[in-house]
């Protein structure tokens, strides 16, 4: 039977994470399953929450003998994650490599050797198995490195686009907006003529969206930020923002900015706001303080989280496959991401390359290669 080095994450009901390197067998395939030979999966933003919950890291410590990192989780925050604790869960939410062994079925069959991008949730391992359904198939050449994250920012920036479509939306609105996603996102609205708008928090991350060709950058942390906000929305007309962030304000001054925009052209009494929807949907949780909503945007606003694979389950077969294709095809251009650090799993666990990717800084990305 074969065996995976796979990285695995505990947390006890005593308050301790423990994410830990160790060697398991490797199941029998079933019929629509592959198994692959993961040679990158990047640590992505998403990937930190499972990873290491609501650990002090500050307070961490590796321990290379027994190849484990452990820190301490605060009491008050266990029944938070009660649905985890005394757990040991898989990481790694995607990753890319070779397909070195199917199932019976012809569709996992016509998988073998082939280069695929796998969204599973244990990707952090030598070898991961998966349902075919669960790949994206890349084209001839594509290496594994070029595959790694061909799921959660190229179908994320896809969906947003699908989401303001099919919600009647022309323009959008999104936050944390150098991020890798941000970049995917900004191209796609380029290629196909989409007004967006890009709130970042540097004038470096500014520049970085300009160099791009994106028209409205705007810094939340100028002084003039509110106003840039009105006059950006002014001109695209944005009635929907997806924002990254979650905590704080800026929901709020997004919803009233739009607001102010469909409501500058009002007479009379006008109790009620302007009638066009505003909608924001939080998608991400860069800041965990709460979200503050001072209520000045009328009656017809909504705020919703989103979640991609929760959208991709409303749509078509077809529909999703079509998706896997153009990131396949465009997996060198629109959706080509740069890693700037190449770790081994062991590495991952070692706490200056955990300063280094926990921190989620823009233009740093760290990739996992299990065969190192």
């Amino acid at each position: 039977m074969e065996k995976t080095k796979q990285l695995f994450t505990h947390i006890s009901s005593q308050g301790e994470l423990t994410v830990a390197l160790k060697e398991r067998d490797v199941a029998p395939l079933k019929p629509h399953e592959v198994l692959v030979k993961i040679e990158a999966a990047p640590i992505n933003p998403s990937d930190m929450w499972p990873m290491f919950g609501p650990a002090d890291l500050r307070e961490g410590v590796f321990h290379e003998a027994e190849n484990k990192l452990t820190a301490p989780v605060a009491s008050s925050m266990l029944k938070r994650i009660g649905s985890r604790i005394d757990q040991e869960l898989p990481i790694g939410n995607e990753g890319a490599g070779t397909v070195v062994a199917a199932g019976d079925s012809p569709q996992a069959q016509a998988l073998m050797g082939k280069t695929v991008g796998v969204l599973s949730g244990a990707t952090y391992s030598e070898f991961c198995t998966v349902p075919v359904q669960a790949c994206i198939l890349h084209n001839e050449g594509t290496t594994a490195k070029q595959a790694a994250s061909s799921f959660v920012n190229p179908l994320t920036a896809l969906s947003m686009v699908e989401t303001m479509r099919r919600e009647g939306h022309s323009a959008l609105v999104h936050t944390a907006a150098a991020s890798s996603l941000g970049i995917m996102l900004n191209k796609i609205c380029l290629q196909e003529g989409i007004d967006l708008v890009n709130i970042v928090r540097k004038p470096e991350q500014v520049t970085i969206l300009k160099k791009l060709g994106a028209k409205h950058v705007l810094n939340s942390t100028a002084d003039s930020f509110k106003q840039d906000l009105y006059k950006a929305i002014e001109e695209t007309g944005a009635t929907l923002a997806f924002d990254a962030i979650g905590g704080g304000n800026l929901v709020s001054d997004i919803l009233t900015a739009m607001e102010a925009v469909g409501s500058k052209d009002a007479v009379g009494f006008n109790t009620y706001g302007s009638a066009e929807n505003k909608q924001v949907y939080i998608y991400g949780g860069l800041d965990f303080a709460p979200t503050v909503l001072n209520r000045a945007y009328g009656m017809t606003w909504n705020i919703g989280g989103w979640l991609l694979m929760r959208f991709l389950s409303k749509l078509e077969i077809k529909e999703v496959l079509a998706l896997h294709k153009r990131v396949a095809d465009e997996i060198n251009t629109t959706f080509k991401l740069d890693f700037s650090n190449e770790i081994s799993l062991k590495d991952a666990l070692k706490l200056n390359n955990v300063a280094g990717y926990y921190a989620k800084k823009t233009g740093e990305k760290y990739l996992i290669n299990p065969t190192l």
